[in-house]
């Protein structure tokens, strides 16, 4: 099937098509911008240091916090939350999370319960996505070390109130780390006002940049210990990893043409602008809420008509495989959603879902209203069957 063909309501997983201004910039960084950033003086070297310095500004307008070396480049969300996680989490601490987290969350804490002998709770939530601030409330503890939870939930596009949350943790005492992958790029953000601590954002998905890229906002306050050691650049004489930022959590060669590509892609999220990227989605979340909701079988997740939300509408066809049903939106009717456990257990276990599985479907940008109007029409066929 040609990529013109598709249907493509996959978002959450990674924005396409790509820009044609992303493509461009990770064109022009292999074929003209070659140098490795920070590792020389001649001109190509200093050309690739400027085009990282770009995509730092732009990120640090984009998301609110005022020194663009507060970000560190990842790969992805995963590895940005792995560095906050594991940098910052000491033996004998307790963290406190949410049933909504992605494996990227719970996977890296599961770990340092085993060895490290950590503490973690998960905040119960409604199969709505409504967080129980009063359970929340009441787990916190001496050594309550983090705050994590993820901007919006990837199964249900429930959206958290994160300035609420980050307030409460810093009444205790503890650090707020919010994952960003489902609204970097889709809804506004700004993390000075937010009181983020840490904000960790793949590059690929709302910010239409490459895979392969990634950040993590860290305060000026927080220092972590880094996890990867060694190249930076600069103070290459000390054994020791160098205390200056960013370079302290930049260790090797970064993927220059990938962040080139990320600064175009957030070039493009100025031009259109994050709340009409989030209005437009929104509409269409509701189009498809409003849709299904006439089909006898199914059953919506997250949120109800009229809720915010991110652009993620996830479902279940009555006495239907969601597998099954996401095989046949491809190869019958050229619809691309994403079926299973979007890598949330927990997210499953607290929508009651957790034997089944969900078809997602995430809308971007670009998505179009006939687009909707084509699923809606597959998932009835599908449902009469």
């Amino acid at each position: 099937m040609e990529a013109k063909e598709i249907i493509y309501l996959d978002h959450a997983a990674t924005s396409w098509p790509k820009p044609k201004s992303v493509v461009q910039a990770v064109l022009e960084s292999m074929s003209g911008v070659a140098g490795s950033p920070g590792r020389g003086t001649h001109g190509m070297s200093l050309q690739a240091g400027r085009m990282m310095n770009k995509a730092r500004m732009a990120l640090s307008k984009l998301l609110g916090f005022s020194n663009p070396n507060d970000v560190a480049f990842t790969n992805n969300a995963t590895m940005a939350l792995n560095l906050a996680i594991k940098g910052l989490v000491k033996p004998g601490d307790h963290v406190i999370t949410t049933m909504l987290e992605h494996n990227s969350v719970r996977r890296p804490l599961e770990y340092l319960k085993r060895t490290s002998n950590i503490e973690v709770d998960y905040v119960p939530v409604e199969p709505s996505g409504e967080m129980d601030f009063q359970a929340l409330k009441g787990l916190f503890r001496s050594n309550t070390r983090v705050v994590i939870a993820t901007h919006s939930s990837n199964l249900l596009g429930c959206i958290l109130s994160i300035r609420e949350l980050a307030e409460l943790a810093h009444e205790h005492g503890a650090v707020m780390l919010v994952d960003g992958a489902q609204t970097v790029g889709h809804y506004p953000i700004h993390a000075e006002d937010m009181k983020l601590d840490l904000l960790a954002f793949p590059g690929h998905k709302g910010l239409l940049g490459p895979q392969g890229t990634g950040g993590l906002y860290i305060h000026p306050e927080i220092n972590l210990e880094p996890q990867m050691h060694g190249g930076t650049g600069s103070q290459s004489e000390q054994p020791e990893q160098p205390d200056i930022r960013p370079e302290r959590y930049e260790a090797g060669t970064p993927n220059v043409p990938g962040i080139a590509g990320l600064a175009a892609g957030v070039e493009e999220i100025y031009k259109i602008g994050v709340e009409p990227i989030y209005n437009h989605e929104w509409t269409l979340t509701q189009q498809i809420i409003e849709g299904l909701q006439e089909l006898k079988g199914i059953r919506i997740l997250g949120p109800k008509l009229g809720v915010a939300r991110t652009g993620i509408v996830s479902f279940v066809l009555e006495n239907q495989d969601p597998a099954q049903t996401a095989f046949e939106l491809d190869r019958q009717y050229g619809i691309a959603v994403r079926a299973g456990y979007h890598c949330t257990p927990l997210g499953h276990e607290s929508a009651c879902t957790l034997n089944t599985g969900a078809v997602r479907v995430s809308v971007g940008h670009t998505t179009e209203e006939q687009e909707i109007d084509a699923l809606l029409r597959a998932v009835y066929q599908l449902s009469q069957r």
